[in-house]
């Protein structure tokens, strides 16, 4: 080998083909690897039904790439031979290639792994915090991370105005900050994606012992709700602990920081009564289960479903599409139509002339045979009937039909129900009357009495 190498120094044809040689070999031979790996990733991928292995691939395409042209540069710098004066210079290339190779790839990986966390995690959350938290990561992390190796590589280059005049201090100031600062946020980012992951299945499982005899869905309304507004306090405050924590490590005195922050409560607790108020309605509405995410209810005079509730306020969606947002302070009377279950409360309309035993007979055969339409019996806890004549009106009679339902599912059954009925009725001649005015002008006239008297001769 040493005579192969005195072979290259002597002959200058040989100090350039071969270094390009093993450049060429190298790289070929790494590209050909990566080609066949990322086909057999490919064909694993296709029978998978997760989304991270796609993330994988695409992530990492280029990075790989990149690879393949750096292992060939790498073996073709150590076998190059180069005059003495620049056997310093080409000597660094290898770690600084390495260390931007390194920092490259430490992006690549971070961003697949929050990548990979924001699909197959943050999607099935119910704090959106998460989402935000490791979306600013994304950014965040490579921006650190390429300053610091900016100030490695400077330290390799040996530039002597940025090492005089910025590195001591900047290295200086990593080294007694640096892991103090880097382990706080490590344990504040862990903590709050713990947060995001564990709280909700511990209030599930919680909820679940609790309230043991409701409906699957039912629990999983009442958990979701709690989860929500726990988690999202629950971060909100690690997050303050863990930024206190950290201006404390890099020598800023947070006492009056904190005490301002005391005393500003106290403004806004008497400024802000309203807010005071809002909160502790909310806090009493989670405790007692007055609603819950998913519910129809009637607040405030607006009614809606429940399309989010926290500490403050409780927003509904109405049948038109309109969102109101409640104060929870404003909240006196909560009416829920879909707790535990919901009921069919309608009236059917006949005429009199018919026959009620007959009209009660056929509306409690239609209710029976849609509580037993696979299509619409899960969704029924008791099928429909008569309850009692409900009204003698001015143009028909009012019969008052009920069944429990599943929660929400009353309106869609009360439909269907009405739509049957009207078909039966068609079919029996069951007349289903519409407003109209009888006249009645007491006795009899004698029409005789009305007639012209006839002319005499």
């Amino acid at each position: 080998m040493d005579e192969f190498l005195r072979d290259i120094s002597d002959n200058m044809v040989l100090r350039v083909v071969v270094p390009v040689a093993v450049l060429l070999v190298v790289t070929g031979l790494a590209l050909l690897i990566r080609m066949i790996v990322y086909r057999s990733l490919h064909k694993w991928a296709a029978k998978t039904e997760t989304k991270w292995d796609d993330i994988l691939i695409h992530n990492t395409r280029i990075a790989s790439l990149l690879w393949c042209f750096f292992l060939g540069i790498f073996a073709a710098v150590h076998l190059a031979v180069v005059p003495d004066s620049w056997e310093e210079h080409v000597a660094s290339i290898s770690p600084i290639l390495l260390i931007v190779m390194g920092i490259y790839t430490g992006i690549i990986v971070v961003r697949i792994v929050i990548d990979m966390y924001i699909v197959e995690v943050a999607q099935k959350t119910a704090s959106p915090l998460d989402d935000m938290i490791m979306g600013a990561h994304k950014w965040l992390i490579p921006i650190v991370t390429v300053f610091l190796g900016a100030v490695l590589v400077m330290d390799l280059l040996n530039i002597a105005t940025l090492e005089r005049r910025i590195l001591p201090p900047v290295e200086d100031w990593l080294k007694a900050h640096g892991p103090a600062l880097g382990l706080l946020w490590a344990i504040g980012l862990v903590l709050v994606l713990l947060a995001t992951a564990v709280i909700p299945k511990g209030i599930g499982k919680a909820v679940r012992r609790s309230q043991g005899d409701q409906s699957e869905e039912e629990i999983n309304k009442r958990a979701e709700t709690l989860s929500g507004v726990l988690v999202a306090s629950l971060q909100a405050m690690i997050i303050a602990v863990i930024f206190f924590m950290m201006l404390s490590d890099i020598g800023l005195n947070i006492a009056p920081m904190i005490a301002g922050v005391g005393v500003l409560g106290i403004a806004i607790g008497f400024g802000a009564q309203s807010l005071v108020k809002d909160i502790i309605s909310g806090l009493f509405i989670l405790l007692e289960n007055q609603y819950r995410k998913g519910d129809v209810v009637t607040i405030a005079g607006a009614s809606g479903v429940v399309e989010d509730i926290n500490l403050r306020r409780t927003l509904l969606r109405d049948l038109d599409g309109i969102v109101h947002s409640v104060p929870n302070g404003e909240i006196t009377v909560s009416s829920n139509f879909t707790r535990g279950y919901s009921r069919v409360n309608l009236n059917i309309n006949v005429g009199y002339n018919e026959d009620l035993d007959r009209v009660i007979a056929v509306i409690n055969r239609v209710g029976r045979e849609l509580a037993e339409d696979p299509a619409w019996a899960p969704h029924i806890l008791k099928a429909p009937q008569v309850l009692r004549v409900d009204n003698l009106g001015d143009s028909g009679i009012d019969i008052k039909v009920t069944g429990d339902t599943k929660p929400i599912q009353q309106w869609a059954i009360m439909g269907e129900l009405r739509l049957r009925i009207k078909k039966v009725f068609d079919q029996e001649g069951i007349e289903i009357p519409w407003p109209h005015t009888k006249l009645y002008f007491g006795n009899a006239l004698d029409v005789s009495a009305l007639q012209a008297p006839k002319k005499k001769d």
